[in-house]
């Protein structure tokens, strides 16, 4: 395999600023590219470090509002990569529209750009500033004009991109994201876990987990629990991570026994996952959907909405349950598994052998050196 000298510009990583979902996938990317190329990482933070193989590189952006923010740390992504251009990078990979202003600048080079979600699909007509949105999008059309090729972590987010930015076929490839399996099982005595949590060994606990914003649909949750209730009085429902909506579903969900637990550590995290008996997706659009891969990795059972990449990657009633974008069936989706606790195993089962089949980090790894070779 010819070894690559190649550039990697993202706003967050594993190891220094990490929002979300992006900082595991471009992150764990990098370091499966590094067992055969020279990587480095250009993002937010302070002190250069190498790890796992990758070189990280940090800046610390400014700005008044997101968009200023993300154009002050591409200039200082750029002033950061000409420290390293020579010899010159042979691919230079970005990620999102965060650093579209860098692509710009270095776009007569072998650039390569994944879109790993939209401001439509994010957002839908659910924004609160509607300059903020025409900006990000516009970002993300000019991404996909000046790009040699592109990447889509979905079909489904690539005939998103085709339809909203008028990109062509030819140029774009879906690939999905992966895990390390290893990273999300531990052998818990999940009956202790709950009872460190004031909860009862044998009631059910359903998790959700993600940013709270419309996008992942935390309030189509909140609203499922009065129905799921009614059928199973002790389910218990425990909210990992935070977001803009977070005051506004504490007073949703005032008086029903649901937990909001803010962001975990990864090690805390990871506990509560394999204790869990039910992995909520209640997604109002996934254009992937890295929580799925974790609660099959954890050999748990998934109630996923049926949108983008969930869509795609469940089988229904072979390896998780798919229902639509409303309470109603998000509750019917909880209770089925409720009712069925010896046959979730078998979906428990599913999942993990989809994940160690089909998600490997060594074969997506391949499919994007392919990219970078055409």
């Amino acid at each position: 395999m010819e070894t690559l000298k190649i550039g990697f510009f993202c706003w967050e990583s594993l190891y220094s600023e990490k929002v979300g979902g992006l900082a595991r996938a471009a992150t764990q990317l990098a370091e499966t590219l590094a067992k055969h190329h020279e990587v480095h990482f250009f993002t937010r933070g302070d002190e250069d470090c190498e790890i796992n193989g990758v070189h990280y590189h940090y800046c610390r952006p400014w700005g008044d509002n997101i968009v200023d923010y993300c154009r002050d740390m591409s200039l200082g992504m750029l002033e950061r990569f000409r420290q390293f251009d020579e010899p010159k990078f042979d691919i230079l990979h970005f990620h999102d529209w965060h650093v579209v202003e860098a692509m710009h600048v270095l776009r007569e080079r072998n650039t390569v750009f994944t879109y790993h979600s939209t401001e439509y699909g994010r957002n839908g007509n659910n924004f609160s500033d509607w300059w903020e949105f025409k900006e990000i999008s516009g970002k993300e059309w000019y991404a996909g004009l000046i790009t040699k090729k592109i990447t889509a972590v979905s079909n489904t987010l690539k005939n998103e991109v085709m339809w909203l930015y008028n990109v062509p076929d030819w140029k774009i490839t879906a690939i999905s994201n992966s895990v390390n399996p290893g990273e999300f099982y531990a052998d818990v005595d999940a009956g202790a876990v709950k009872e460190e949590y004031g909860i009862h060994p044998l009631a059910p606990l359903v998790l959700f987990t993600g940013r709270l914003v419309y996008q992942k649909g935390p309030d189509l949750l909140v609203d499922a629990i009065p129905l799921v209730l009614k059928h199973r009085w002790d389910a218990k429902f425990f909210i990992v991570g935070d977001g803009d909506m977070r005051f506004h579903l504490d007073e949703r969900a005032r008086g029903l026994p649901v937990k909001f637990l803010g962001h975990l550590p990864d090690m805390e995290y990871v506990r509560l996952l394999n204790a869990s008996d039910i992995v909520v997706i209640p997604s109002r659009n996934e254009p992937f959907g890295l929580v799925l891969l974790e609660a099959w990795s954890a050999e748990r059972c998934v109630v996923a909405t049926d949108v983008g990449g969930l869509a795609e990657n469940i089988e229904n009633f072979v390896d998780g349950i798919k229902v639509h974008v409303n309470p109603e069936s998000i509750a019917w989706g909880i209770n089925y598994v409720i009712d069925d606790p010896n046959g979730i195993h078998i979906l428990d089962r599913r999942g993990k052998e989809k994940v160690e089949r089909l998600f490997r980090w060594d074969a997506i790894a391949d499919r994007v050196f392919n990219v970078y070779r055409r």
